[in-house]
């Protein structure tokens, strides 16, 4: 009632019937003598109003009630008496009666006809104080007595609740809720339309509901509707149309609507749920994916159910056992097995009904010829959506070429294996002993498989008292992987002999290695290079397992090494690191082989060999009854095994009994300095073997030196037990080569008189230049 609108003003005191009048039964004033022609049709126009369904109020200009019927009563549960006279507004809630005075004003001076429901949410107010939604249609009334308004006045509580009920039913419904009217404008929307469209509801109220459409598909849109308004009927979710919906940030996905028209006091809406399919239809394509894959599939792919009888054939079931789908379908899967192997099916149904898998059942089947094929079946149970199961998978794949193939194998294997194990210890050879170096080797072949792989070790002399030591392990098996070996282990070998520090090397093998094109297989290696002179130890390791290390009367521990990536990687740059060892250290250096287990963790298996290390050296036994102690700790079944196996330990030996070193000028003065410190060192030394062949061969090198390179020079002497050894070191990167010289030349001898007076002689390159050095033997 609160915009209903009349001027009346709610401070008038309400009127009171003339004294000697009497009340009518319906709110008019008593009737006069002058009246009474008018008597028919009021009584007409009050048997209307009372006939009327809904609560019918009339008032005048000023707002007051003149008239009610006998639903006004009812509905306001006022009597009559308690309206007539007093101001309509006594029938609006009071948060509304000042804005209802000028609503009704603004009537009055615009009056005209306001039907029911006209899009306004109104409310009375009942005499005992509650509120209630009603629908009000007004209507203005010229008659004698002045302007009239009248107001119809229609409950809908009962319409609200069901409203409620069931915007509450659109907000629970899973999918998204679009109600449109008959021009396609939303008009009610739920929470799930705007999750699903990234909307606001209030960015879609009001707007066509093309907007939640894709742009190329808005023209034959608005036709599909429109003949949808004029055939209107439900149409279900999944009617076999692919439709799509349009988010606010433009992405598309597909969607199902389903169509339902809706007849309201609003006229004609139409309801449309819309649901995501994406997942769905992303499935759908894998299924398809996955059906055209199972067709097109090599291997034989064939379902069961659990009594055996046959209901999936693929093609590649068809080519293998020569049935087509119509002959096999409904048929009986023992039909595929020869007599002597039906059992064996009654038995794989039972494992399948436990919900076993078998994989990989090697057995024969029959073909349609007679003929008998070795096959390898996988079977698998499928299931009900709870878990039942119902019926098996299998996947068949000849086998009877490999098996051929294997026979054939097996009659070669032996032959191979002994060709390759002679090749494979032709090309490791026998590593040299080292004079002052003791050392103790195992190389196990492997027992089990191809019986050859690609391990080596190498120890190798560079002179001077140092030595190299190598260790890498070609990855995989066979005589690939021993040819690869034996090409690895003779460059290394001549590569080392040049005297390039451990980095160079590595990097030069990284190259071989690419150069090689070894397919699938990766090539670790590590370097070491002993120098006993200055208790060093050179390492660079091109991803191979850590070299391990025991300072006398200490236990075991990993060798601080930088490790690069493993050769044949490319572009890596491998790093060396130099180590002070103190004399009688044990290095020990080892391929996978060793330690390595399935599925076991390289770092705990690195931790048993040192466990196994400390307990073969508590007892101070020398290296080769260490050796034993770790194989056998490690590879209690030596000769079960299916990876080579290769262990080094080498002891650091004794230092030199003296050394001295100096730096000489650039220049030829450094000759005669040069000289001067040998001879002093010499006679300190008591050393007087071949003193004057000592000081020639020096003399030639210094002058080399100054004539051919640039300083700094560095000069060092060093004496043991069995040698004298003389190095000289420049910055030159270029290394002397002996030439011949005519008879008028005074050069050129020099490096000839080196090689004939030397029992050794040599040059290596350094980080900062070369160093060129002889021995004598004592």
């Amino acid at each position: 009632m609160e915009d209903t609108t009349s001027r009346a003003s709610t401070s008038e005191p309400p009127r009171q019937p003339d004294d000697g009048a009497t009340a009518s039964g319906n709110g008019l004033t008593a009737d006069t003598p002058d009246s009474a022609p008018k008597d028919g049709e009021e009584e007409r126009f009050r048997g209307l109003l009372e006939a009327a369904p809904d609560a019918m109020v009339i008032v005048d200009d000023t707002g007051t009630i003149t008239l009610v019927n006998a639903q006004t009563e009812a509905l306001f549960g006022y009597r009559r008496d308690e309206l007539l006279g007093h101001p309509v507004e006594l029938l609006v809630p009071h948060r509304f009666r000042t804005h209802h005075a000028h609503h009704r004003d603004a009537y009055a001076a615009n009056r005209q006809v306001r039907p029911m429901g006209a899009g306004l949410e109104l409310h009375g107010l009942r005499k005992d104080g509650t509120e209630f939604p009603v629908e009000i249609s007004l209507s203005p009334l010229e008659t004698t007595d002045g302007l009239l308004f009248s107001a119809a006045v229609r409950d809908v509580s009962d319409r609200k609740a069901a409203e409620q009920r069931f915007r509450a039913l659109l907000e629970a419904a899973p999918d998204a809720m679009v109600i449109v009217d008959d021009t396609g404008t939303i008009t009610l929307v739920n929470a799930q339309t705007e999750a699903l469209f990234g909307y606001r509801r209030d960015e879609l109220l009001g707007h066509p509901v093309e907007l939640l459409v894709p742009h190329r598909f808005r023209t034959h849109h608005a036709h599909h509707r429109d003949a949808y308004a004029a055939n209107r009927q439900v149409r279900p979710m999944g009617a076999g149309l692919e439709l799509h919906g349009l988010r606010k940030d433009g992405t598309e996905f597909p969607v199902e609507i389903s169509l339902s028209p809706l007849e309201t006091t609003d006229g004609l809406l139409f309801s449309a749920a819309v649901r995501d399919v994406s997942d769905r239809k992303a499935a759908e394509a894998r299924i398809t994916e996955l059906a055209a894959l199972v067709e097109s599939s090599q291997d034989a792919i064939l379902a069961k159910t659990l009594d055996g009888r046959i209901t999936y054939w693929n093609a590649a079931a068809q080519r293998l056992y020569g049935y087509t789908t119509g002959e096999v379908i409904g048929r009986p899967i023992t039909m595929l097995a020869p007599a002597a192997r039906r059992a064996e099916i009654a038995t794989l149904l039972q494992r399948l009904r436990k919900g076993e898998k078998v994989e990989h059942f090697e057995t024969l089947r029959l073909t349609r010829s007679g003929k008998l094929l070795d096959v390898d079946v996988t079977l698998w149970p499928t299931r009900t959506a709870d878990g039942t199961v119902v019926g098996a998978c299998a996947i068949v794949r000849d086998i009877s070429d490999r098996k051929r193939a294997e026979a054939e194998l097996t009659a070669l294997y032996e032959q191979q294996r002994h060709i390759a194990l002679t090749l494979q210890r032709s090309l490791m050879g026998t590593p040299p002993a080292i004079a002052g170096l003791a050392t103790a080797s195992r190389y196990l072949p492997a027992t089990q498989g191809a019986g050859v792989g690609g391990d080596w070790f190498d120890l190798i002399p560079l002179g001077a008292g140092r030595v190299g030591v190598l260790i890498g392990d070609v990855m995989g098996r066979g005589l690939e992987a021993a040819s690869a070996m034996g090409q690895m282990r003779s460059a290394a070998h001549a590569l080392a002999k040049t005297g390039m520090p451990p980095r160079r090397l590595m990097q030069a093998l990284d190259a071989m290695v690419t150069d090689l094109d070894l397919p699938e297989q990766l090539v670790t290696c590590c370097y070491l290079v002993i120098a006993p002179d200055s208790g060093e130890v050179i390492v660079c390791s091109a991803g191979h397992l850590p070299v391990l290390v025991a300072v006398p009367g200490e236990a075991f521990r990993p060798l601080p090494t930088l490790v690069s990536a493993p050769l044949g990687v490319g572009g890596i740059p491998h790093q060396q690191t130099r180590t002070a060892m103190p004399p009688g250290s044990t290095l020990v250096l080892y391929t996978d082989g060793l330690i390595e287990t399935p599925g076991g963790d390289i770092e705990s298996a690195v931790t048993d060999l040192v466990g196994a290390l400390d307990r073969a050296f508590a007892t101070g036994a020398d290296l080769e009854n260490a050796a034993d102690r770790v194989i056998a700790g490690l590879l209690p079944d030596p000769h079960r095994h299916n990876d080579d196996v290769t262990l080094l330990l080498a002891r650091m030996p004794e230092p030199p009994l003296a050394t001295a070193a100096t730096d000489l000028p650039d220049a030829p003065a450094a000759v005669r300095e040069g000289r001067a410190f040998l001879g002093k060192a010499l006679a300190g030394w008591g050393f007087d073997h071949r003193t004057d062949d000592v000081i020639l061969l020096l003399s030639e090198l210094v002058t080399n030196s100054v004539r051919h390179a640039h300083g700094p020079i560095g000069l060092r002497l060093r004496r043991t037990a069995t040698a004298f050894t003389v190095e000289v070191s420049d910055g030159s990167s270029q290394l002397p080569q002996p030439r011949p010289a005519t008879g008028e030349e005074e050069s050129g001898r020099g490096l000839a008189l080196v090689d004939a007076l030397a029992d050794e002689w040599g040059v290596r390159p350094d980080d900062d230049g070369k160093t060129t050095w002889f021995t004598m033997r004592l």
